[in-house]
Order: C-alpha cells, then sequence, then structure tokens
C-alpha cells in the first residue's frame, strides 16, 4: 500500500511543483493515516488477536495494548495516530487498515478531514496496531504465535511472509521483466568487452560463476535459481560468434540434461525435490549432440596458443605459428591460456564422466574412471590459476572469499538471479545462496571421489557383496547425483546390472536347488508373491520352520525364500534406525528408545539368519549324506559363523545403551526433556512408524517398550554386565576377521565403545545415580551410531 500512495504523491507533487509537494505530503499523510479523524473511547473488537503456543493467551500488557490501540488522540501532521513512523523523516504513521464501524462522538473540535481516498470505503478506519505488535513481540515466547479465531493449520501452509526472502516473491524483485529486456540494457553483451583482455577476463568469471550454480543445483535448489539464472544460457544462439563462451555454455547445458535424465531413471531425490523440474527452460537443443567436438576444436586452438608461447615468448603481434593472441597483453597469455583451458578440459572430461557411466552393463566403468582422475587434475589447475586472476581483476570489486563465486573475485555479467522465478510456480522461490567458488570446488572433488568409488565396483554378481559394497559407499555420506548413478548401475532393466535376474541372484545367495531355475517352479503363486505378500507365506504354511522329509521341494524353497526375505527386511530395518544418528533425527532423550528398538530388531536378525544357517546346513547335508546318516547329523551342534558373533556384540551394546538410559531416567529423572509439542509416544511414533507399519517386528508397541524401561536399574545392570560380555567375544572375532582389516577396525570401536562405558556404568553405581552432583553425557566420540557415556562431577 505505501509504494501506491508513494506513487500518487509524486504524481501530484510533479503537477503541482516543489512549493506544493510539502503541502501534499502532510495533507497524503493526514487522509491516509485517518480518513475519519473522530475520537473513540471503545477499543475495537475486530482487531483484537489471541496468542496462542499451543495453549497459550495474550498476557495482560499485550490485552492493555490491545486497548490502547482503539482510544485514538490527534497526532502530528493530521493523523490522529499518536505513534509516528520510526523509517519516515516526515510525521507519518504505522496504521493498520480495521474493518470497525466507528461511531460518531458528540464532542470534536477539530476541522473536518478531508474525503478518504476512492479505494478506502467510508465505513472503515485506520487503526495503529504497532503497540500491540511491540507487546507481542515482548511477550511472546519461541514456538508461540498470534492468531485470530479463524486460524488453520491449511492457512499457515498456504500463507505468504511478508519481507522473508524465501517466501516473498516481490523482495528481491528483477528489474527486467522478460530475457530480451535484459539483453537490450546491455547485462549480457557479445563480446563481453571490447578490450580482449577485459573480454577473456570475463568470460573466465562467466565460467567459474556457472561451475558454482552447477554446484549449488546439485545441492537441492532449483535449475532455473541456479544454473539458469545465465542470459548466455538461455539465448544460446547470441554466444555463436564468442566460440569460447559457446562451447562451454553448450557443453554445460548437455552435460545437466543427461544428470537429469540420471536422476529422473534412478528416482532417488524426493518427491518434492525440485532438482530434475526444467520449468520449460531450454534445456536441450538440436546442436548439442556435437558439443564435444566444438569444444575439441576450441581447445585445440587455445592448446597450440599454449604451446606457441613456451616455444618462444609470444613475440608482440603472432606467435610462430601465426595464430592471433587470445587478448592484448603478451606478457598474460600463457597464464589465461592456462586458465581457459583448465575449465574447457574439466567440462570435457566431466561431460565424459557422465556419458561413460550411463552404458548399460557398466561397460563404461574403467573409461569413467580414468576421466575421474582427469577431472581432478583440472580442478587443482583452476585452483592454481586464483591467484594470477585475483592479481588482473580489479581489486575495488572483489568480494569475500567466502562469498565470491568466482576464481578473481570479481562480479560476473550476463546474470540475473530472479528473472526466471516467475516459471516456479505453484511454489513461492526459494532464497537461494549460490555457493562460492572454493565451495564448488570442494564439491567437486568430493564428488568425484564417490565417483571414483562406483566406478571400481568389481561388479560382483554375489548378493552380499552388493549389499556390502553399498553399505560402504553410503559410509562417505554421498549427496544425490552419486547416488542415482549408482542405482542406475545396480538395477538395469529390472537387473542386478543388467544382466543377472533377481531370481537368480537370490538364488546363488541360498544355495537352492536346481530346480528354482525351472519355468513351472518360477510360476508358482507362492513365489511370484514372496516378496510382495510375505504373510500370505505364513498364512499357508504356519509358523513352522523344521524340513519334513517327504515334503515337496516347492514347499520346502519357498520357506527357506521366506526366511531369506525376513532376514534381509530386518537387515533394511536396522540400516533405518541407525540411519537415524548419520542424518542427526534423535535427541538425546529419545536415545533410550532407539536403542531399544535396535536391540529388538537385532534379536529378531539373528534368529533369521540362525534359521537361514540351519536350512543351509540341512540341504548340505541332504545332498551328501544318507538317509540313515541324517538323524545322526540333525542332533550336532551348528557352528555359527562369525557374523553372527559380530551381531550379538551389537546386540549387547544396543541393550546395555538402553538400559542404561532407562536406569538413569528412572533413578536420576535425566533424559526426559519434556517437549510441549508431543509426547513420547508420539515421538516413538514419528521415528518409528514405518517399521511399525510394516510391523517389524510383530507385536512391538510403545507399550513395550515402556514396560520394559520401567524396571531398569543400575544394580540389575551392573549385575548383567552386557558391556563386559562383549570382550569375552571379541578376541575370537578377531582371529576370524584377520585378513579384513575393515572389519577389524569395526571390532576395534566396538571394544572402545565397551569399555568406556562399562568404566561409566561403574562410576555411575560407585557414586549413585540419584546423586545430585552426577552429571552424565552421551558423546559419539569411538562410534558413529552407539554412544559412549561421559560421567563429570559438577
Amino acid at each position: 500500500m505505501a509504494s501506491k500512495v508513494d506513487d500518487r504523491k509524486y504524481r501530484r507533487s510533479a503537477r503541482n511543483g516543489p512549493k506544493a509537494r510539502e503541502h501534499e505530503e502532510e495533507e497524503e499523510d493526514s487522509s491516509l493515516a485517518f480518513p475519519d479523524a473522530r475520537t473513540h473511547s471503545t477499543p475495537p473488537s475486530s482487531t483484537a488477536a489471541a496468542a496462542s503456543a499451543p495453549s497459550k493467551t495474550p498476557t495482560s500488557s499485550a490485552a492493555a495494548a490491545t486497548a490502547a490501540a482503539g482510544e485514538w488522540r490527534e497526532g502530528a501532521a493530521g493523523c490522529p495516530c499518536p505513534y509516528p513512523s520510526p523509517t519516515s523523516s516526515r510525521s507519518s504513521c504505522l496504521c493498520i487498515r480495521g474493518s470497525i464501524s466507528m461511531e460518531a462522538s458528540s464532542s470534536s473540535t477539530s476541522s473536518p478531514p478531508p474525503p478518504p481516498p476512492p479505494s478506502i470505503p467510508a465505513s472503515s478506519a485506520w487503526a495503529d496496531a504497532s503497540p500491540l505488535l511491540d507487546a507481542a513481540c515482548r511477550d511472546l515466547q519461541d514456538g508461540e504465535l498470534i492468531h485470530g479465531e479463524n486460524f488453520s493449520l491449511f492457512g499457515a501452509m498456504s500463507a505468504l511472509e511478508i519481507m522473508d526472502p524465501k517466501m516473498d516473491c516481490g523482495i528481491e524483485k528483477s528489474g527486467y521483466y522478460s530475457i530480451d529486456e535484459a539483453i537490450e540494457d546491455g547485462i549480457a553483451p557479445v563480446p563481453l568487452s571490447l578490450d580482449r583482455t577485459l573480454d577473456i577476463q570475463r568470460t573466465l568469471d562467466v565460467m567459474d560463476h556457472l561451475f558454482s550454480c552447477e554446484a549449488t543445483w546439485h545441492k537441492g535448489h532449483t535449475l532455473a535459481q541456479t544454473v539458469f539464472t545465465c542470459i548466455y544460457l538461455m539465448r544460446m544462439e547470441r554466444t555463436s560468434s564468442h566460440a569460447i563462451l559457446n562451447s562451454f555454455c553448450r557443453i554445460l547445458r548437455a552435460t545437466c540434461y543427461a544428470v537429469v535424465s540420471v536422476v529422473s531413471t534412478a528416482r532417488t531425490h524426493e518427491e518434492e525435490d525440485l532438482f530434475t523440474m526444467s520449468f520449460g527452460l531450454p534445456l536441450r537443443d538440436e546442436g548439442d549432440e556435437k558439443c564435444l567436438s566444438i569444444l575439441n576444436s576450441v581447445e585445440e586452438t587455445i592448446a597450440r596458443q599454449l604451446r606457441a608461447c613456451k616455444a618462444q615468448a609470444l613475440s608482440r603481434k603472432k606467435t610462430l605459428e601465426g595464430l592471433e593472441s587470445l587478448q592484448d597483453n603478451p606478457d598474460l597469455e600463457e597464464d589465461y591460456c592456462r586458465a581457459l583451458l583448465c575449465r574447457l578440459r574439466f567440462r570435457k572430461h566431466f561431460y565424459h564422466v557422465v556419458t561413460c557411466l550411463r552404458k548399460p552393463h557398466g561397460r563404461g566403468l574403467e573409461l569413467a574412471q580414468k576421466h575421474v582422475a582427469s577431472c581432478l587434475t583440472e580442478l587443482s589447475l583452476m585452483l592454481n590459476s586464483r591467484d594470477f586472476l585475483r592479481s588482473q581483476s580489479n581489486n575495488t570489486q572483489q568480494q569475500g572469499d567466502e562469498i565470491c563465486t568466482t576464481a578473481s573475485g570479481v562480479r560476473p555479467v550476463g546474470f540475473d538471479a530472479s528473472l526466471n522465478s516467475r516459471l516456479l510456480s505453484p511454489a513461492p522461490p526459494r532464497a537461494v545462496k549460490l555457493l562460492s567458488w572454493s565451495d564448488a570446488i570442494r564439491y567437486f572433488e568430493k564428488l568425484l571421489r564417490d565417483l571414483d568409488i562406483i566406478c571400481s565396483s568389481p561388479l560382483d554378481p554375489v548378493l552380499e557383496n552388493v549389499l556390502h559394497f553399498v553399505v560402504q559407499f553410503q559410509k562417505s555420506v554421498p549427496d544425490l547425483v552419486p547416488r542415482a548413478f549408482l542405482q542406475t548401475l545396480l538395477v538395469q532393466d529390472g537387473k542386478l546390472y543388467g544382466r543377472d535376474l533377481s531370481c537368480d541372484v537370490i538364488s546363488r545367495a541360498l544355495s537352492l536347488p536346481d530346480i528354482i531355475g525351472d519355468k513351472e517352479f518360477q510360476m508358482n503363486e507362492f513365489v511370484v508373491q514372496l516378496g510382495q505378500l510375505e504373510f500370505a507365506l505364513k498364512r499357508e504354511f504356519g509358523e513352522t520352520r523344521n524340513v519334513l522329509p517327504h515334503e515337496n521341494m516347492c514347499m520346502r524353497v519357498s520357506k527357506q525364500l521366506l526366511v531369506w526375505t525376513q532376514e534381509h527386511t530386518y537387515w533394511v530395518a536396522y540400516r533405518f534406525l541407525i540411519l537415524g544418528f548419520e542424518l542427526d533425527l534423535y535427541s538425546p532423550s529419545e536415545y533410550c528408545m532407539v536403542y531399544w528398538y535396535m536391540y529388538v530388531v537385532l534379536m529378531k536378525l539373528i534368529e533369521q539368519m540362525q534359521l537361514r544357517i540351519l536350512a543351509s546346513n540341512e540341504n548340505s547335508r541332504r545332498k551328501g549324506k544318507k538317509k540313515k546318516d541324517h538323524s545322526k547329523d540333525s542332533s550336532r551342534d551348528t557352528a555359527f559363523p562369525s557374523s553372527c558373533l559380530l551381531l550379538q556384540c551389537y546386540v549387547l551394546l544396543s541393550e546395555g545403551l538402553s538400559m542404561m538410559l532407562a536406569a538413569l531416567r528412572n533413578e536420576s529423572n535425566s533424559f526426559q526433556l519434556p517437549s510441549i509439542f508431543n509426547s513420547e509416544q508420539e515421538r516413538f511414533i514419528q521415528h518409528f512408524d514405518l517399521l511399525q507399519k510394516a510391523r517389524l517386528p510383530e507385536h512391538i508397541t510403545y507399550y513395550s517398550f515402556r514396560e520394559s524401561a520401567s524396571h531398569a536399574s543400575i544394580a540389575d545392570l551392573t549385575k548383567y554386565n552386557f558391556f563386559k560380555e562383549i570382550h569375552k567375544i571379541t578376541p575370537s572375532l578377531r582371529g576370524s576377521f584377520a585378513s579384513e582389516p575393515e572389519k577389524l577396525a569395526e571390532i576395534r570401536q566396538i571394544e572402545q565403545v565397551a569399555e568406556h562405558n562399562r568404566i561409566a556404568l561403574n562410576i555411575i553405581s560407585q557414586v549413585g545415580a540419584g546423586d545430585p552432583s552426577l552429571r552424565v553425557s552421551f558423546e559419539f566420540t569411538h562410534h558413529p551410531h552407539f554412544a559412549v557415556a561421559v560421567v563429570r562431577r559438577s
């Protein structure tokens, strides 16, 4: 509204001259602030607001301010509001429009006010809400808000917050309404400068800024607000006369299209993620398939120039090979050639990485790995060029290293950050803070290392090795793009690496008999439904796990598949729980329930693993023994593998930590941080709702956790010391995994967590958990998922 007032004010002032302008401003303030300047003692009830949070109501200060807002007094410049605006040099007020009907007062000593503006109904009045807002700001706490009676959650989600860059699309509005208008205004000149040296400098700045935009897009922002803020990309035909810029923009656009295709195919992005949305932008063109040949031609020209610079210190006009220099300063030619070449070559090699990784059956992995190494080399050369480019830039235009998006520190030409924001409907444009050029370098270094891990995949068809590879890859916390490339490598046309059927992969994992290759067996309805209707098998076969000698092959194989499926389902559930630690989803007050749930899941996982091993051993004995010897072997104890013992260590850690936290809650009332937003049961549902819906495990509820935790005590925990039991298992594990350094490091982590928690438990037991001077906290200093208790005395 203020903008409309100012426009009307200055149009009128321009007509009446400078002398009338001051009078017009005073008159405007008076008429807009309170069109019906009559005194009322009754506060306007419709402007009252209620504070809630979730059961919070306004205090007396807010209520008093509401009443005060209805007592109108004659203010400066004819406005009845006694509160001048702190942002205006003249007398104006901070008033909001209220839909209240004013009753005439019997006594009025002021002159009749001017008529209200046509846009304001005569029955409306202006009321000053600033005292109410000030009182609310003083009175409200974190998490509280003021709302009216018609407030709803849907309304809050649909609201736009004025003056917030994340919500208000007009706060950072571009001065241009179209790309053509921006081009006409000279924002994206071609060439970038008539000075050939400055033209090369600005071209490098455009390359570097696009590099930062691309990294920011990879981190989850939209193409429209990152890469395609570049007008040169939006109007590629304009750069045809500028070979360097045109070749760079073409291969960048082709790379973006390839990355969008990979992420869309992999479906590893979130449903609400805008990464793959192009918003109608020119993401692909008919000439993009020639981007490599165009870039190679430009690269060769610059490379020849660089070789000529090395052979001869570059004569004043031309080199020995008769090549025209890139710019006008012969002393700088070599450095500018190097800076351009490393950027162009990085784009070429990165495009090769993307295209090679997309080849079916992993045929391009070896070549992609070579291009990854070349990309890392070019990145280091780009970093080396920063000092030279900064020395040649205008120091007065440089930005700080933490925010600058170019190596030179100079703002690039040819970009408009909000020109495409109108394409982002139906959601408001996000507030995008581009990664700095240094951060973009670090992002691409990590991206390339993650892609290098994918390229080193052995393409092993053994399922256990594939799962191990995925878990190890996940430890590097890869971003969206490398996750998408791994997904497209693993699953192609519904097959592992595009070669092996899922049925064959599982059959090898279970050492199933050859009958499972029979088409009739594969069409069996129970086998087909195994992955989707697990409980149908339970109803069909019951809960029995014993394999009777007279059972038919179909039933035996189906039961074995069911056990295998349940085992891997619980393995996924365990990975789901520890992922919460990696994403910092759990608070210390929730560690108790998380470790308890983890303990239950691990127990079921070990149970299913043992059942699978028993079934596998049974099949082996049936193949190698006669029936008369079968009864003797079935009674023999089975030695379970080291993987079960390793899981047993995690079971003991989970149970020990859960019981320690529960005992501290019971005896010292610690780790019970109350929340005004939800209860402990609601938090239990929020964290484990997906597992509860899948019945993993069955018959496990919040009340099971409460019953288990309510009886925990430090005395019982000291008596049954879970942490001490771990040290009885780890010596044999070190011998079993002597040839596996990763497993040995994992065992060492387990031992450290167990030892530190054992010592902490002894201290708590000696001092007493109820001692008010005792302070216990938990830190992840030795293991990323299992905490260590730290005991202090205050």
